[in-house]
């Protein structure tokens, strides 16, 4: 018997679990924002709170992980079919939540994020695909629109969701992906479908993978403890050698690798390079936007971990909605326009909070109108970008070139948090006014250099066939079942 949509149902079964798993990882991001000066006062050292470097390996260990394996992830699951590495990517991050939640210390913690990454990856390439595969043809656009709607509505549950689990114990933000994936692996192994595997040649460079993890890791480590070790550190000065030394490495191998991680010859493409290099600024800017607006709720309003994701609601929750009424806009007068229009928004909500911002919690006239100008910011711009760089490459080299995009997306995460804990240091205390202005200031001109990116791209011609609606980001591999690119859904 079949539902009104032509799905039986085990395809409607199998639907939930693929769409609960990537709600799964997308709203980690989230809840793990929120939970982290409580995860420092957890990991006291010597009476204090872990230092504000320590915590930013949580979210930079797991950017970096995800970015370096969502290549290799999606090619394996085309190699030896998506089920099976959708799965174990089930499996992975599951038991890596159970080992977050019992991290006795911030180290422990640290290695499990890796672990859950490495499930993430292996999650995120493959889902859609299984999705295309549970679901009969005519409704495939629906189900592509469905699954990436869900890094939105993630965005929207996890302040709040986040704050709710905090005011228990931060722990329980790992421990709710428990009963999910548990769901999700019982269901799956009897309902999933098994799209057969088409792909017989070489992973991706593992070299590759791990090449660019120590590059990003050791450019990150120099950034956020430069402040406490000193600028002309020998220690700084080793980190900055080695992220020179592997990025350098990385570079050359992927120019001659036969199966390079990341096909950087697409950046030759002009219109393909300034969409590539205004998601990794726009990502960049974002990042600094969402960790500092925790961080000043938490540690300078003194507000709970409830309290701030309760405020930091509007912004996420307008994502969606802004990319939806966007999306016949993006056809009718192409993606230039929209991401100037983006980029300039999230300026002036940065502006405005350099402007307003005080010690003295004043949530109306400071935190709420710029959490409006950037959500719309993000609507506007951030799966625009993506989508106008996908369009200016050749059919066959879409999803290679949205791996990419993907990828960079989430090194540029790593750097942004670096960049906010360079300047805001080890502490953040009221009298970090100054600091933060500075990193809304940083990020307000990124997001310029953005808009800068849109109206570049309104200079040059669009190629190829019609735009894909604003906010669908394709990326890693092929769908095994319909040829249809496919990657993590987007995080505002």
């Amino acid at each position: 018997m079949t539902s009104t949509l032509g799905l039986s149902k085990r395809e409607r079964t199998a639907s939930v679990v693929i769409v609960l798993a990537v709600f799964m990882t997308n709203l980690d991001l989230w809840i793990v924002n929120v939970a982290l000066p409580a995860m420092g006062a957890s990991f006291e050292s010597g009476g204090r709170p872990a230092s504000l470097a320590g915590l930013s390996w949580v979210l930079n260990a797991y950017a970096i992980t995800l970015a370096a394996l969502l290549v290799v992830a999606g090619r394996l699951g085309d190699r030896v079919g998506q089920k099976p590495v959708f799965l174990a990517g089930v499996v992975v991050f599951t038991l890596a939540s159970v080992a977050c939640a019992l991290a006795p210390t911030l180290g422990v913690l640290v290695a499990a994020r890796v672990v859950q990454a490495i499930g993430a990856a292996a999650q995120l390439p493959t889902s859609l695909a299984l999705l295309l595969a549970t679901v009969p043809v005519e409704g495939r656009t629906r189900a592509t629109r469905g699954w990436a709607a869900v890094g939105g509505l993630a965005a929207a549950a996890g302040p709040v969701f986040g704050g709710l689990l905090v005011e228990v114990d931060w722990r329980w933000v790992f421990v709710v992906n428990v009963p999910i994936g548990a769901a999700a692996l019982i269901a799956g192994l009897a309902t999933l479908p098994r799209p057969a595997a088409r792909e017989s040649g070489p992973l991706p460079d593992l070299w590759g993978a791990v090449l660019v993890t120590v590059a990003v890791a050791a450019l990150s480590g120099a950034l956020v403890e430069a402040p406490s070790w000193g600028w002309s550190s020998l220690r700084v000065y080793a980190l900055t050698a080695l992220a020179l030394v592997a990025g350098a490495w990385f570079w050359r191998r992927s120019s001659l690798h036969r199966s390079p991680l990341m096909e950087l010859d697409l950046l030759r493409l002009p219109r393909f390079a300034s969409a590539g290099a205004g998601t990794f600024v726009f990502a960049v800017a974002f990042a600094i936007m969402l960790l500092s607006n925790v961080l000043w709720c938490q540690d300078v309003w003194h507000w709970s971990a409830l309290d701030t994701g309760l405020a930091l609601v509007p912004g996420p929750a307008l994502v969606p909605v802004v990319t939806v009424l966007t999306a016949r806009a993006a056809h009718r007068f192409g993606h230039g326009p929209l991401v100037a229009v983006g980029g300039g928004l999230f300026a002036c909500g940065m502006v405005w909070r350099t402007v307003t911002v005080s010690a003295d919690p004043d949530y109306a006239r400071d935190l709420l109108p710029s959490l409006v100008l950037t959500g719309a910011g993000v609507g506007f711009a951030l799966g625009t970008l993506v989508a106008a760089g996908v369009q200016a490459l050749p059919p066959p080299r879409a999803a290679t070139g949205s791996a990419l995009v993907n990828s960079l997306r989430q090194l540029a995460s790593t750097v942004g948090v670096a960049v906010l804990v360079t300047l805001l240091g080890s502490r953040v205390t009221p009298r970090s006014v100054d600091d933060f202005r500075l990193a809304w200031g940083l990020a307000a001109v990124l997001s310029l250099a953005t808009a800068a990116v849109g109206l570049r791209l309104a200079r040059t011609s669009e190629t190829g066939a019609a735009p894909p609606a604003a906010g669908t980001v394709p990326a890693t591999g092929t769908d095994g079942a319909a040829g249809t690119a496919k990657a993590a859904p987007p995080t505002p």
